[in-house]
């Protein structure tokens, strides 16, 4: 008898084991080898070219220190850092900000049925799909300070005088910040509209019965009820910002002098002009590590649990 209830009782401890125990399906083998093999080890990789002196020209020299220091430590990096701080700030806060308004003027549009709301949004859209590259060259078609030049064009037809909008070192960051968020805008007001389409009308009532203003109602009813969107929103636009180069060095190339250069195009130049892979490889880690800090950051301010 004792062995009987033994026996069952080791049966029973089995199939919990087996139930408990982590279960790999057939199908997702293929999968994980895929996810390793495209994504995992490329990242591996930069880690150990990190830590070598290898080149594009197919030169790596053995395993060190040096280039992490070295590369860290050159003199025009913090004010690479500074620009991209700028470039970063700038861009973030404006498509949020350019997002959020236009988001509200559609939602307020469809509410009234008010005719050219989705011409607004169309619009908007149109920007987003516009590839980097293009979206640097209408710029500076815009910018451009020959006579053909269209922002320029107009102010002469104004009478007033043209603005160097490339070649003034104090004017061309802002330049640069214009065109990405105008590219840019486009992602914020899709999160923003779909937000705003989710917020529950009764709060709005509720609110209107209690006497509160439309500045009030969006204060104190929209915005909290936008703060997962918002937080969410700014850290995929702040990681596509870090990551922005293409529309730059159709538009600036970086300058005048370094004016305009932002880490991710910096790390281009290293890597395709001076051919320094593990110098790149270096910065990328840096990349990588600024934008997760900041992931991190945005993250801490969201709801949790109960609160969300």
């Amino acid at each position: 008898m004792t062995t009987a209830i033994a026996t069952v009782a080791h049966a029973g401890a089995l199939a919990r084991r087996r139930q408990t125990r982590p279960r790999v399906a057939p199908w997702l083998l293929p999968l994980i080898l895929v996810l390793g093999l495209f994504y995992l080890y490329p990242v591996f990789d930069v880690f150990r070219l990190a830590l070598t002196r290898a080149t594009l020209l197919g030169e790596e020299g053995g395993y060190t220190f040096a280039t992490l220091t070295q590369t860290l430590a050159r003199p025009e990096i913090p004010g690479i850092l500074g620009v991209t701080a700028i470039f970063t700030l700038a861009s973030v806060f404006s498509q949020q900000l350019f997002g959020l308004a236009i988001a509200l003027v559609v939602v307020r549009g469809e509410k009234r049925r008010l005719f050219g709301t989705t011409i607004v949004r169309t619009t908007a859209l149109i920007a987003w799909v516009v590839p980097g590259i293009a979206g640097g060259i209408i710029w500076k078609m815009l910018f451009n300070e020959a006579p053909f030049g269209g922002l320029n064009s107009v102010l002469r037809m104004l009478g007033a005088t043209p603005v160097q909008w490339l070649s003034d070192p104090d004017l061309v960051m802002w330049s640069v910040v214009m065109s990405n968020v105008w590219r840019g805008t486009a992602f914020s007001m899709v999160v923003m509209y779909a937000a705003l389409k989710a917020i529950d009308p009764v709060l709005y009532e509720a609110a209107a019965v209690d006497g509160a203003s439309a500045p009030q109602r969006l204060f104190h009813v929209t915005l909290p009820q936008l703060r997962s969107a918002i937080l969410v929103n700014m850290i995929l636009i702040t990681i596509q910002t870090l990551n922005t180069f293409d529309a730059i060095i159709s538009l600036t190339g970086g300058g005048p002098g370094r004016s305009t250069e932002v880490l991710s195009l910096y790390t281009f130049n290293v890597v395709f002009r001076n051919y320094d892979l593990a110098g790149g490889a270096v910065l990328s880690i840096l990349m990588l590590v600024i934008s997760l800090g900041l992931a991190l950051v945005y993250a801490a301010f969201l709801p949790k649990g109960e609160d969300r």
